[in-house]
């Protein structure tokens, strides 16, 4: 499955560097050559770019699909899981629940459980080499 999802990516990528490269730039771009001029063209400037825009967004839309489908699917194979589906319709663990204290114990937060931490003290200006 991994192998066809990467050939409809590559496919995906083709196209869609197609379909730039025709849309209409600033400058000019290949989708106004053609030598039909005016009103006798197949389709105006207007309703080739609106197509040819269209496009584009509908296959980068599929491209970013298949990108996060490779992205699960590497994941899941780096796992060593081999079924994207079981792999995500499987219930997951249920979280370990923290450890109860004993009756009679004295309970503690972490943050105040810890000794306080020594400050360093700077040295004095004797210690320090004298300046060239």
């Amino acid at each position: 499955m991994l192998t066809v999802v990467l050939v409809i990516h590559l496919l995906l990528t083709l196209a869609l560097v197609g379909l730039v490269l025709l849309q209409k730039s600033e400058g000019g771009g290949l989708a106004t050559g053609g030598g039909a001029s005016g009103g006798s063209s197949f389709l105006s400037g207007r309703a080739t770019g609106n197509l040819l825009t269209k496009a584009t967004v509908v296959l980068a839309v599929c491209f970013m699909l298949t990108s996060i489908l490779l992205a699960l699917m590497a994941s899941m194979r780096s796992r060593g899981e081999d079924d994207l589906l079981k792999a995500l319709t499987r219930p997951q663990p249920a979280p370990i629940a923290a450890p109860i204290a004993p009756e009679g114990a004295p309970t503690t937060n972490a943050p105040d459980a810890l000794p306080p931490v020594p400050q360093p003290v700077a040295p004095s200006q004797e210690s320090a080499p004298p300046k060239p």
